[in-house]
């Protein structure tokens, strides 16, 4: 009762999940975003596309057995969009069955113009992704037509994609291609696919910039979270060798030979100027 009264309890969503409480939205989304509309010299070669692999599933169970509502952020996917659309890329929308891309709609940034426009244009390919599994099937060998794999971030690309033989097959894809791979947030989770079926996991050494575990075990406090995670993603990976370039959940960016990494929501224009910049300098 007291946490309702402060603003501070998660909020019920009509399947029995929880967003996040009155005062963590107002802290931690915003109505509209830090996106600076640059104009890029436009790429014009072959590699243009970009496969952006999103989640399919909403609910997270937290330690505590509460669902946390949640999904891809719409802020983490949307902004380094608008980066590499401005920059001349397209993109190829997947999900890993094929199933509508789930957002966190709660932290859709309403007021801003830019992240609506580039929403409303992908509209129907979130929903109508196309499977995961069509695209190992058809596109593994044209390497000569993509830049780049981009994972999203949200608390929702912890569930099913750090599991999935078909994140972990792209993944490899494009690490042996010499693709560049992009991702926020927990979107790194994704690379924990690289270790299913015991194969030594290919960011081993890499610097990368990830969400911190400090911060999610902090925000229960404020009702962002309905209880504790339940696993800690950056832990995960330094397990694995990799080495998290960040402490707090900031504007932090990392680029590491091909892979770009972004910290926080906080990075997402961040991380789009610099995915966007590194693929023009390095497609001429």
């Amino acid at each position: 009762m007291l946490k309702r009264i402060l603003g501070i309890a998660p909020q019920l969503e009509p399947d029995g999940s929880y967003r996040p409480s009155k005062v963590a939205l107002k802290l931690g989304t915003v109505a509209k975003t830090d996106f600076e509309n640059i104009s890029y010299t436009k790429y014009k070669g072959k590699k243009s596309k970009i496969l952006v692999i999103f989640t399919e599933q909403k609910n997270m169970k937290m330690q505590n057995g509460k669902l946390f509502s949640t999904g891809n952020h719409p802020v983490e996917a949307l902004l380094p969009m608008l980066h590499l659309k401005n920059a001349g890329f397209d993109f190829e929308i997947v999900t890993p069955t094929g199933k509508p891309v789930i957002f966190e709609m709660w932290a859709f940034p309403n007021k801003d113009e830019q992240v609506k426009a580039i929403y409303k244009e992908y509209k129907s390919s979130f929903e109508q992704p196309k499977k995961l599994q069509n695209f190992i099937d058809t596109s593994l060998n044209d390497t000569a037509s993509y830049a780049a794999v981009f994972v999203p971030g949200g608390h929702g690309a912890m569930l099913g994609i750090p599991e999935d033989e078909n994140v972990g097959k792209v993944l490899n894809w494009a690490h042996e291609n010499d693709l560049f791979t992009v991702s926020l947030c927990h979107g790194p989770g994704s690379f924990l696919t690289t270790t299913l079926n015991n194969q030594k996991f290919i960011y081993e050494g890499y610097n990368m910039a990830v969400f911190p575990d400090s911060v999610d075990k902090m925000t229960p406090k404020i009702g962002y979270l309905p209880g504790q995670m339940p696993w800690a993603l950056s832990e995960e990976l330094k397990k694995l060798g990799a080495n998290v370039v960040n402490t707090k959940s900031d504007k932090t960016v990392c680029l590491d030979r091909k892979l770009i990494t972004g910290a926080s929501p906080l990075a997402s224009n961040e991380l789009g100027k610099l995915a966007a910049n590194t693929l023009l300098k390095e497609l001429k």
